[in-house]
């Protein structure tokens, strides 16, 4: 079998950021949570960056996703609920959901109807040996911000995204499987199943391609990994040769032509989320299948 590993360097695009997550691409940006400073920003192909909103109430916000009428939807980690962005300057809540989550929110995709599938992480230490029974949670939320439990039992889900044929993929970074679900016309998930055991890799943020491969963000070995259902991995892509130095966390493609895939790193690694003196960097690779 060829070496799937690309010899493309990542480039930089832009730095100076906190703890860049949940990367989405729309009309001409990349827009990303930088979730210690506090502010949801976008940023073009030419690195022009740009504050969407700057929350001051404690909020942080992570994953985020686009209403069928443009207005932005934005997890919010320090609570337990969907925020939307009315107006420049003007946030409302989307939806609580403090009766329906366990632990913390995390990550979202939101389908072409409005409909946002956000993950509930659970009550484990991620720093502790997995629990016997994972108690996170997917969580839907309807356009007018009613929701309903559609997933348990799934361990610290993160990085959703929706494939090309209405499929639903969820990483799970402790368990380092990316599980898949069919969908419904109620957009109920069926048919649980693991998509692709990624091991000895991991997983946090994911980006879907227009042939249903997942470009799968590696932290633990310092790579972006492109792979197929059923575990085959296709391309490799170094990002760095020591993750105590930089961390890719999340990708997400885009650009003119749907060919860059941004990639978004912490710098320092782990120890510098316990020392409170996070780093993070938006880099860009230039892949050959778009997304869709």
């Amino acid at each position: 079998m060829p070496d799937p590993t690309l010899s493309i360097p990542a480039a930089p695009l832009v730095g100076g950021l906190r703890f860049a997550e949940a990367p989405r691409w729309r009309a001409g940006w990349l827009y990303f949570s930088d979730i210690f400073a506090h502010r949801v920003l976008r940023v073009d192909e030419a690195g022009n960056l740009d504050v969407v909103h700057e929350f001051t109430n404690g909020e942080h916000p992570c994953g985020l996703g686009f209403l069928p009428d443009g207005r932005l939807l934005v997890v919010n980690m320090a609570r337990p609920e969907i925020l939307r962005l009315d107006a420049p300057g003007e946030v409302g809540v989307h939806a609580d959901l403090a009766d329906l989550a366990v632990g913390a929110l995390n990550d979202m995709v939101v389908d072409a109807q409005g409909r946002a599938y956000v993950g509930s992480m659970g009550t484990h230490d991620p720093a502790a040996p997995r629990p016997v029974d994972p108690d996170g949670r997917v969580i839907m939320v309807e356009p007018d911000g009613s929701a309903r439990i559609v997933a348990t039992e799934v361990d610290d889900p993160n990085g959703p995204v929706l494939l090309p044929d209405g499929t639903y993929v969820v990483a799970s970074f402790p368990s380092a499987q990316l599980v898949g679900f069919d969908r419904d016309a109620d957009g109920n998930l069926l048919d649980r199943r693991v998509w692709a055991d990624l091991t000895p890799g991991s997983a946090d943020g994911i980006a879907a391609d227009s042939e249903g491969a997942i470009w799968t963000a590696s932290p633990l070995q310092g790579v972006l990994r492109r792979v197929r259902e059923g575990g085959e991995i296709t391309d490799v892509v170094p990002i760095s040769d020591d993750i105590a130095r930089k961390m890719p966390l999340a990708c997400a493609l885009g650009g003119h032509d749907g060919r860059t895939l941004f990639v978004l790193c912490l710098l320092g690694g782990v120890a510098a989320i316990t020392a409170g003196s996070t780093e993070a960097v938006v880099e860009t690779v230039r892949v050959t299948v778009p997304a869709f």
